[in-house]
């Protein structure tokens, strides 16, 4: 699976305390990023990581670019509610398109936690046989 790991400044800290947590879980595939954030994830992990641009440079919207492709299937935002972002319109959209594109969407820890456990236990098989349905129409 595709997933996005996106965290406000406020909350990489927290991102790269779940990413080394559930290293073992999300080793196991494609992981994408904003760049900071990517970048700490790979400097505490090592696991490898595509990273977008910043968040307010466009890396919100490149990753709801992917999701507005059906190329992404899991977004964990840790996202910091309790500061003003000078991008959040983009922020906004990306929550749009993952409701908009039924992906699986992680706002803070504890749902993001949940989401771990749910894909450790093979949980997320849907969006595999929607893609494969998807490409046999094609």
């Amino acid at each position: 699976m595709k997933i996005a790991l996106i965290a406000h400044d406020k909350k990489k800290p927290e991102m790269v305390q779940f990413a080394s947590a559930y290293q073992s879980v999300l080793a196991k595939h494609a992981l994408y990023a904003t760049g900071t954030t990517g970048l700490k994830v790979m400097e505490a992990t090592g696991m490898k990581v595509h990273r977008f641009q910043s968040g307010p440079l466009g890396g919100d919207q490149q990753i709801g670019a992917m999701i507005a492709s059906n190329e992404m299937d899991l977004v964990v935002f840790l996202r910091d509610p309790l500061t003003a972002q000078p991008h959040e319109p983009d922020v906004n959209a990306l929550l749009r398109l993952s409701d908009v594109y039924r992906i699986p969407l992680a706002t803070n820890l504890a749902s993001a936690e949940i989401m771990m456990h749910a894909l450790k236990r093979g949980e997320f098989h849907w969006r595999e046989l929607m893609h494969a349905k998807q490409a046999k129409q094609q």
